[in-house]
């Protein structure tokens, strides 16, 4: 099964900061709920893991990560990550990240993502993943504003509390059941009219 997802994010940070945390593969995977980078195979090249849990369904995906590309010039990133688990199931992601300023201390950072899931996780259908996948990205983008303030008040020598950095989190299952309840009920009104 494969879904697309395209989605902006404001982030109250100069965009120095933002790219730092960007360009940062290991704080950059510390902002993803569940993955972790575990070792570095060259400068382009990591090793990690994504833990994921989708309903009633878990996985730990052991995979690569791959900088395709940085064009700093344009604050734009490029990644590929592969990854599969014990119980067969695999899941690929081509990500395009890039930083617009809109001033002095606001980014906002887009990212586009192709995913590929095989295996159970696919059995899930479009819908529940791409609000699966909406949760995690909703959580990655706090993690990353976070991050990008915590690296901007590092360079002003403000302290930042602890409580804006949010640490890693599996989905929320009961958050993920009411969002495809609300899709389900908004298609099924929609299809009325």
């Amino acid at each position: 099964m494969e879904v697309r997802l395209e989605k902006t994010y404001p982030v109250d940070a100069p965009l120095e900061a933002c790219w730092r945390v960007l360009s940062d593969m290991t704080v950059l995977a510390e902002c993803m709920p569940g993955a972790e980078i575990t070792a570095q195979q060259d400068p382009g090249r990591y090793q990690g893991l994504v833990k994921l849990k989708v309903g009633p369904a878990s996985g730990v995906f052991k995979g690569d990560v791959e900088i395709q590309s940085v064009d700093a010039l344009a604050n734009v990133i490029t990644l590929l990550g592969k990854g599969a688990d014990k119980g067969g199931a695999s899941a690929s992601m081509q990500l395009t990240a890039a930083l617009r300023a809109e001033s002095a201390q606001r980014t906002y950072l887009t990212g586009r993502a192709d995913v590929i899931v095989n295996g159970r996780f696919a059995q899930f259908g479009g819908r529940l993943m791409e609000s699966a996948a909406d949760m995690v990205l909703s959580q990655f983008a706090g993690n990353f504003a976070a991050r990008a303030i915590a690296e901007s008040a590092q360079n002003l020598a403000v302290p930042v509390p602890a409580e804006l950095i949010r640490r890693q989190e599996n989905i929320d299952g009961i958050a993920l059941f009411r969002a495809m309840m609300r899709d389900a009920i908004f298609g099924l009104l929609k299809r009325r009219k």
